[in-house]
């Protein structure tokens, strides 16, 4: 009988199944794919943004339990995990004007390369292309199913198998049908950190211009949320920084009722269009905050021409083109939903596992971390810092269980 089994090879686990044989436990480690870390090798378009640079009380959330989650992430602060990637695991690290955290060598395959030789050298047996169909307590432990029907005894597991998002990664929800099959509540799922879809086919025909904008999401005359950022327009609506960051605002389940709203650059739009000293064209005004094709299709939407006269502007036609500009609310028709999405929203309860060791509360034995948890963060290696976080914390207490 094994002492540890953790399934799943992503992020979260590769960290969980290290620390676990780290701390003197038997591990094995499972992995459906036939290669582990297919996420970690697709993420930062193959650079990996393996960490941020700063983290402050906005940087995550939860739905079920925030407490439960900042005491995780305080077990293993940024500083901590910087140093465990640069000293234990020979990565160098680079941060970026962005705050964003990279591998010197920009190749997302060293980080993996990293975590697979820190899980060799702590002793931690690797079985890929073995995909797990069930988890069953038993007596001592439990029995890890295979699809094949194969079994693994052990005595702990940590289920570290993902959630929903890029399922072409292997994510296929295994994790949360598993956990709610042993009797675990999950906080309704939905993809986050994702592109918008918008009913705008002007603004789609624009695929690839990007342009600086401040988001807002609205609801009953209420703000609920603002980001700064730059927007990109795709065919099908709206991607780009500031889009995936706001996202999860309409796509989490009470959504309902809220809608989107477009600043377009930070020009001051009411002194800009108030002015009308000199006669300028309106055409030349907006494309001197806006890229052309942006500028025209906008205009066009405003009914008035580029040749016209800011200062022969009629007032409602000026209060028109000032809500338009900053103001705009695309009609916002969904999102490009897992298959894009850069992580899961929810997922199984937190106030369901312990906060020290991540075990479950209704399952003893039973441990679970990352992005099957009900725990997100913002764009910019969060989600990353999220998964070897939950995966020391849950590695841990797993090899804490094992006979002395």
């Amino acid at each position: 009988m094994r002492d540890v089994v953790v399934v799943g090879a992503g992020a979260a686990g590769l960290a969980a199944a290290q620390f676990a044989a780290a701390a003197s436990a038997d591990v094995l480690l499972l992995e459906g794919a036939a290669r582990v870390g297919t996420k970690i090798l697709a993420s930062g378009g193959g650079r990996c943004n393996v960490l941020p640079s700063r983290v402050d009380g906005a940087s995550f959330w939860s739905h079920s339990a925030p407490r439960t989650m900042q005491r995780v992430l305080a077990a293993f602060p940024l500083d901590a995990a910087r140093a465990w990637f640069e000293r234990d695991l020979g990565v160098a690290l680079v941060t970026e004007a962005t705050g964003k955290v990279f591998p010197r060598s920009n190749r997302a395959a060293d980080i993996v390369h990293a975590l697979r030789g820190g899980c060799d050298r702590a002793g931690v047996e690797l079985r890929t292309s073995w995909r797990v169909d069930a988890l069953t307590p038993v007596e001592g432990g439990f029995e890890v199913v295979r699809s094949t029907g194969e079994v693994v005894r052990c005595r702990r597991v940590v289920l570290a198998s993902g959630g929903l998002a890029l399922p072409k990664s292997g994510s296929d929800g295994f994790g949360l049908r598993a956990a709610e099959a042993l009797g675990h509540s999950v906080a309704a799922t939905y993809p986050a950190l994702v592109p918008l879809t918008i009913d705008a086919p002007d603004l789609r025909a624009l695929s690839g211009i990007a342009v600086p904008v401040s988001l807002s999401v609205h609801t009953d005359g209420r703000v609920v949320a603002t980001e700064p950022g730059d927007l990109l327009l795709t065919h099908r609506g709206l991607s780009g920084p500031a889009t995936l960051q706001i996202s999860r605002h309409l796509t989490e389940p009470d959504a309902r009722g809220r809608k989107l709203r477009i600043a377009w650059s930070a020009a001051d739009w009411r002194a800009e269009l108030a002015d009308g000293a000199g006669g300028r064209q309106l055409g030349k005004t907006l494309r001197n905050h806006l890229p052309t094709r942006l500028a025209d299709a906008l205009l066009a939407r405003s009914g008035m021409a580029a040749a016209d006269r800011i200062a022969g502007i009629r007032k409602p036609d000026r209060i028109a083109l000032e809500a338009l500009l900053a103001e705009f609310e695309p009609i916002v028709t969904g999102s490009e939903g897992y298959k894009t999405a850069e992580v899961t929203g929810g997922g199984v309860r937190l106030d369901e596992v312990a906060a020290h060791d991540l075990q479950s509360r209704i399952v003893p034995g039973l441990h679970l971390c990352g992005e099957v948890l009900d725990a997100t963060g913002r764009l910019g290696g969060y989600n990353f810092l999220w998964a070897w976080a939950s995966g020391k914390v849950a590695g841990h207490g797993a090899a804490a269980a094992r006979p002395r």
